[in-house]
């Protein structure tokens, strides 16, 4: 829940700067870096319209292409599926073609930064998402244990739940240095965050985000607890995430990822397929009128990646679905890391050993979705008895978990994400189809709302994704597990390819699973700006001395590293 977040540190002129997701591993100024008008870098003239390959058409790897094609190169994509990776939206069979749902990225917080420079620069817009208790949700029902409570805001919930919130704020101050950091995050004072997170890191690494709530005395309580992972804070429930490491619950909160979210209005897909029509004013090389689009063969991405390897003079070779064979000078690598080890064939020499390793320790997190549509937002009648809403957005601990509301006004057909769940809950519902799951859920919200008959709304058929069951994801997003701190350093890190070996250079990872803010699209775009950064530098390239990139700030930015032995 939104308010069980702590407050931020009071300045003196009642003036709160705002948070960016710039940090605490790697406190770079993203935005900043987008909006010189400088430009991000330059290529020497001599590599102009050198083709560099891309491989995954998500976010990450569109904005790749984008950013190089201003640069002079040529992007050459390649994407399996669809462009626009897990920013998926769908529509439903024989429904307006306006109605629609998000079955992957659905929620972006304000600290995204770098990405509102893209949804920005396309001219999308956004509107708040109404999460538990967020201002834009009409009234919130946690059920837990078959008692329901209505709430508008958290202070309409009993007493424990404000417990519960209580506790969560002391556990933050007490074991994460939560004021302190939310300070230095706000003023980008990178000294200061690096030296509270580098204590964090090494005192945190090889705890479980239950452990550290079990370790806090605010927290002795099991009911506690218990609520807490089941109402959470933010977008709801936690407890799918307690096995994962506390450091990736620590970063959610000091960016405040998961607070004040808006959605994009007409669906998040818009962004990668309109920033590959694109026609950018400032572009390097290419004509004025050059796309992403018209660089590539009707307008399209080329197919999947079958194989990846080496050749000589330290080339990355390229084999794709129709059997084409293309050799590049440099590739950008943005699909999940696991189709590395699954469907696509490479050599053992693409990567270090110990990159290989992280990789393959990957852990990502399932997740899966089942949306309805319905003729009108029927939730917004009220109950002639108590005077409520007869339904609200609904946290539960029954099969459904999480059930969001969605409208785009009073008398227009409306949409119901009957679930969003995560991990066991989400694998609870891949044996079943579509329809079997809407029964179930049907059934569930049923028992909360007996007076109120959901299916007479319905008006077309149900939509489900489970993303572990996706063959070119197997998995929603990224989640290290205690311990893993060191293998996402390296994958973040492997950008900067002056420190590996000769033959071990020319393909740089990004995506959002090599981010520190896996889950979250700003991961994306950052990792994105890393490898471009890479790939100019690999090419003799340099940024303007008054807006340096990434990597020449590295060194002073550099994530902690912890010690191999």
């Amino acid at each position: 829940m939104t308010s069980t977040v702590p407050n931020a540190v009071e300045h003196t002129d009642g003036q709160q700067p705002p948070i960016t997701m710039f940090g605490p591993d790697f406190p770079y100024a993203y935005d900043d870096y987008l909006a010189h008008p400088a430009g991000i870098g330059q290529i020497p003239a001599t590599e102009h319209g050198t083709e560099v390959a891309v491989i995954g058409g998500g976010l990450s790897g569109v904005i790749a292409a984008y950013e190089l094609m201003k640069m002079g190169l040529k992007p050459v994509v390649y994407e399996a599926d669809q462009l626009g990776g897990r920013l998926r939206t769908v529509g439903f069979e024989g429904c307006d073609e306006k109605l629609n749902c998000e079955l992957g990225a659905m929620r972006f917080p304000p600290s995204s930064t770098a990405l509102q420079h893209y949804i920005d620069l396309v001219g999308l817009t956004t509107r708040p998402f109404p999460n538990p208790l967020a201002e834009a949700t009409p009234s919130t029902v946690v059920d837990l244990k078959g008692e329901s409570h209505y709430a508008v805001t958290v202070d309409d919930l009993p007493q424990v739940y404000r417990d519960v919130a209580e506790a969560w704020n002391k556990c933050l101050e007490e074991g994460a240095d939560f004021s302190d950091m939310n300070r230095a995050m706000r003023e980008r004072d990178v000294p200061r965050i690096r030296e509270i997170w580098a204590k964090l890191v090494e005192k945190l690494d090889n705890q479980t985000f239950y452990g550290f709530l079990c370790d806090s005395e605010a927290f002795k309580s099991f009911r506690h607890r218990e609520i807490f992972g089941q109402v959470g804070f933010g977008t709801g429930g936690w407890d799918t995430d307690f096995p994962n490491s506390i450091l990736e619950i620590l970063r959610v909160v000091y960016t405040e990822a998961d607070d004040h979210h808006r959605g994009i209005v007409g669906g998040s897909q818009q962004l990668p397929l309109r920033l590959w029509e694109r026609e950018p004013a400032k572009i390097v090389h290419w004509p004025y009128g050059t796309s992403l689009a018209s660089l590539h063969p009707n307008g399209e991405p080329r197919p999947a990646v079958t194989r990846l390897h080496r050749t000589a003079g330290n080339q990355i070779t390229v084999t794709d679905a129709n059997g084409d064979i293309r050799t590049y000078q440099a590739a950008i690598f943005t699909a999940q890391s696991w189709m590395l080890l699954s469907k696509i064939t490479c050599d053992d020499s693409l990567f270090p050993i110990d990159h290989w390793t992280a990789i393959e320790r990957t852990h990502y997190m399932e997740s899966s979705k089942l949306f309805v549509p319905v003729d009108r937002p029927f939730w917004l009648d009220k109950d002639e008895v108590t005077g409520r809403d007869v339904m609200s957005m609904t946290l539960t601990d029954r099969m459904t978990r999480g059930t969001y509301l969605l409208d785009d006004g009073p008398d227009k057909p409306a949409v119901i994400c009957l679930s969003y769940t995560w991990c066991d809950d989400s694998l609870k519902w891949l044996p079943l189809s579509a329809n079997e799951r809407m029964e179930v859920m049907l059934k569930s919200l049923g028992e909360i709302y007996p007076k109120v008959d959901i299916r007479k709304h319905i008006i077309g058929n149900p939509v489900t994704v489970s993303w572990e069951n996706e063959p070119y994801f197997m998995g929603a997003f990224k989640a290290n597990l205690p311990g893993h701190y060191r293998y996402q350093r390296r994958l973040f890190t492997h950008f900067m390819q002056d420190r590996l070996p000769a033959d071990k250079r020319g393909i740089f990872l990004a995506g959002d699973d090599i981010s520190w803010t896996a889950g979250w699209a700003e991961g994306a775009v950052q990792t994105a700006l890393n490898a471009v950064w890479g790939v100019m530098h690999h090419f003799g390239g340099e940024t303007d001395a008054t807006n340096p990139g990434p990597g020449d700030v590295y060194d002073e930015i550099a994530p902690v590293e912890l010690p191999e032995d």
